[in-house]
């Protein structure tokens, strides 16, 4: 398959708003793919390249967007050509070699692989790879809907595709079952064959916004668990004393499925004191001050790598986990039993002294009155807020349902618009992403504080687009910047260090609510109002 009609196929996606339109046309072109295609191209129209890492940023690419370096190579045409050429699998054996690419001399190889790559290009492709390995191909094809896709090009029934893709985790792995099968009987016959393996880690399953307390009762009946809402990071604990030597005995991931088992050994000296042989868990886990309260969001992740040059000297806490579910012990799969057999299973795998340090509690069949203690409780202790969970519920890994509905205090500040960004996918040619500053308590100009697309309507996106404009005093080519005027209310759920802006500070979260007409830019929240959220 041509790059090309790759390309054409995710332009076609980002062009309709409907889901399932979106579906069929990713569907039509994985029946096309060749079976070496469909990893690559399954990714590739799910939002990012198979290798994932590439060792490339925006700099890097910047300059390769409008032209390219000439290189004479078996790539493609020389530079300047306008007719695709450029194959689905040179192109991913050029972003292979990007991936593998270390060391002394590396930045000029990679720019070497760039040039080859992007002399090949025509400019459409060249747009598409640059979205592509820069994360910002936002063309409303997640992973999700290529899951339908696959259904639907595959024959197979969604249901199966979507529980292979969970307890494989892989998208790509699901859709090379489904779509090498041969035929829908023989691809249901495939995916049946799937199983959960302790050490495969599975989508985690997630909690949606679930409004007040009572709202989520209301939703979900008298038949749920109300736990604490944990302001931490996290992960899915893998228990394996089978394991052959050399491998780890305890593995640890992320909610996106990152192995940390290295840089947690805590967690797995926690883990090990189980008795159990095998095992998989999911829980959270956050750093604690010596009060047994919660630090800060940022110095937990300070242990996962996601705050690069921003760890002060007592960032490097220990990490305690704490964990809410069990998916598999001893031989016995639980996903599809109700959440209150996991319970009950996890409750009897934690002795008494282990129950304390390793579980947090959580109030059955609460009344709204223990409920809302409930919620108190957590909020008194530190945390975000609660969850309330439907206790006849499987554990549906992957999805955001509403078995799990989440409640928590919302914070809200006033800060100015400084700028505005061209959108993407289906949000192409409207004013998007906002930039957000915070007053300067010391009368200089507003603080930029980070950047939101979130919580936007299509009224309010045609409103910016119109409005914006007028109070433009630059209009570079990926928006406008604005005069400090438009004051905008935002939720948020607090806020993190940060060396990327000037105040040190970051916005977590942040959606529009509303714009604020009432107000002016010198009574919108200042800097230290956003910091005052750290703690």
């Amino acid at each position: 398959m041509l790059l090309a009609e790759v390309v054409a196929a995710s332009a076609a996606v980002a062009a309709t708003r409907a889901r399932s339109t979106k579906a069929q046309l990713v569907a039509d072109v994985l029946r096309e793919v060749s079976a070496a295609e469909v990893p690559v191209v399954t990714s590739w129209l799910a939002g990012e390249p198979r290798q994932r890492k590439l060792g490339v940023g925006w700099r890097t690419l910047a300059g390769r967007v409008d032209g390219a370096t000439p290189a004479s190579s078996a790539a493609g045409p020389p530079a300047g050509s306008h007719e695709p050429r450029l194959e689905v699998l040179v192109v991913d054996d050029v972003l292979e070699r990007l991936a593998a690419t270390t060391g002394a001399g590396s930045t000029a190889r990679r720019e070497a692989l760039l040039d080859e790559l992007f002399a090949a290009a025509t400019p459409d492709e060249r747009g598409f790879l640059v979205r592509l390995v820069t994360g910002e191909l936002r063309q409303g094809a997640l992973e999700g809907l290529v899951l339908d896709a696959v259904a639907a090009a595959s024959g197979a029934p969604a249901a199966l595709v979507r529980r292979a893709a969970m307890l494989s985790g892989s998208l790509t792995t699901t859709a090379a079952t489904a779509l090498g099968a041969g035929s829908p009987e023989a691809a249901a016959r495939a995916l049946q064959q799937v199983r959960l393996r302790v050490g495969t880690p599975v989508a985690p399953m997630l909690a949606s916004p679930g409004g007040t307390v009572a709202d989520a009762l209301a939703a979900l009946g008298a038949d749920v668990v109300v736990e604490p809402k944990l302001d931490g990071a996290r992960i899915q604990v893998h228990l394996d004393r089978t394991a052959p030597e050399p491998s780890p005995r305890v593995r640890v991931w992320t909610r996106t499925l990152r192995e940390i088992t290295d840089g947690v050994p805590e967690i797995a000296a926690a883990v090990l004191a189980l008795p159990a042989e095998r095992a998989v868990l999911d829980g959270e886990t956050l750093a604690l001050d010596d009060d047994g309260r919660p630090r800060r969001f940022q110095d937990t992740m300070s242990r996962f790598g996601s705050t690069p040059g921003e760890q002060d000297d007592d960032a490097q806490v220990l990490l305690s986990p704490f964990f809410f579910d069990l998916l598999h012990l001893d031989g016995r799969d639980l996903l599809d039993e109700p959440l209150e057999a996991r319970l009950a299973a996890l409750d009897a795998l934690l002795a008494p002294e282990l129950h304390a340090r390793l579980r947090m509690p959580g109030a059955r069949r609460p009344d709204s009155a223990a409920a809302d203690a409930a919620l108190a409780s957590a909020l008194e202790a530190g945390h975000e807020g609660v969850v309330l969970k439907d206790l006849a519920s499987p554990y549906a890994a992957g999805r955001r349902g509403k078995a799990w509905q989440k409640v928590k205090p919302v914070h809200t500040l006033d800060l100015v618009v400084l700028a505005a960004e061209w959108g993407y996918g289906r949000r192409t040619g409207t004013l998007s992403n906002i930039h957000l500053g915070a007053r300067d308590p010391e009368g200089g100009p507003p603080v930029m504080v980070g950047k939101t697309f979130k919580g936007m309507t299509d009224e309010l996106l045609a409103w910016q687009t119109a409005t914006f404009p007028g109070l433009a005093t630059d209009e570079p080519a990926w928006g406008v910047v604005l005069r400090p005027e438009l004051v905008v209310e935002v939720a948020l759920d607090g806020a993190q260090r940060s060396s990327r802006y000037p105040g040190g500070v970051a916005l977590r979260f942040a959606r529009v609510l509303r714009y604020r007409p009432d107000k002016s830019a010198d009574q919108a929240d200042d800097v230290d109002a956003v910091r005052a959220l750290l703690v």
